[in-house]
């Protein structure tokens, strides 16, 4: 099996660092190609106005200036175009990505690249508390459970068009209580806070705060699997279609 790794914290990233060990334990046959810098919220977008940037770290390990779908491009396309890898993981990310997280997130985004190029796709992500900040954020459970996730995602078959998205809770390893698969969440956006602070100069600056999770019954999104201490497993597709919408919106517009 041939794997390529990507992330959105970057070429340095500790959680890239782990998640390097955590796929040697299924293949020898590993690629490296990050962004050189943190991307974090860069989602899907591609760099078109300047000039990518390739520097070779070492064997099969590149850094790209440029976002996470640029690295994933460049890998793809220019760096192993004739040994195309046969899965995609992108992370560890530190901090969560979950509900709309994937809109946004870099993390992600290098997964959803891999998908619209036909080749197998997981992002991982390590959820921390407020308490952990930078590259204090605790890792272990994530290093504990992704060798048991991944083993069981990349045997499975998955529909072309579709990646998977993969959060581990700040939890301790022992205290995590299993792994479920659950739907992709949303977030209270009527609660949305947005912190007002002022500068030295006099200057107001501001911070997003996010909202709090809508709940569901019986608690099957992945806001809810994580916050019940649990890995939360998302399959994701790109057709953003919204089908039950395509007849009614036909019928308004027949005869045009």
């Amino acid at each position: 099996m041939r794997i390529l790794l990507t992330n959105d914290d970057g070429v340095n990233a500790p959680g890239l660092k782990l998640l390097e060990e955590v796929a040697r334990q299924f293949t020898d046959d590993l690629w490296i190609v990050a962004p050189s810098e943190e991307q974090s919220g860069t989602g899907h977008s591609l760099t078109l106005t300047r000039p990518v940037r390739l520097r070779k770290l070492g064997e099969k390990h590149f850094a790209v200036a440029g976002t996470p779908t640029d690295a994933v491009l460049m890998a793809l396309f220019h760096l192993m175009p004739d040994q195309r890898p046969d899965v995609i993981l992108s992370g560890i990310n530190r901090g969560a990505n979950l509900a709309e997280d994937v809109t946004y997130s870099g993390t992600v985004s290098a997964a959803m690249e891999g998908a619209l190029a036909g080749v197998r796709a997981i992002a991982l992500s390590q959820v921390y508390a407020r308490e952990g900040m930078g590259d204090t954020v605790p890792f272990a459970a994530a290093q504990a459970w992704a060798p048991k996730v991944l083993a069981q995602l990349l045997g499975a078959d998955m529909p072309a068009g579709t990646l998977t998205n993969v959060n581990f809770p700040a939890l301790a390893p022992d205290e995590v209580k299993g792994v479920r698969v659950v739907r992709q969440g949303i977030r209270d956006y009527g609660r949305t806070r947005i912190v007002q602070r002022t500068d030295p100069r006099g200057y107001n600056y501001y911070w997003f705060g996010l909202g709090p999770s809508v709940e569901t019954p019986g608690h099957m999104t992945d806001l809810e699997a994580v916050a019940d201490g649990y890995v939360s497993v998302t399959p994701l597709h790109l057709d953003l279609t919204h089908e039950p919408s395509l007849g009614a919106l036909a019928e308004r517009f027949a005869g045009q």
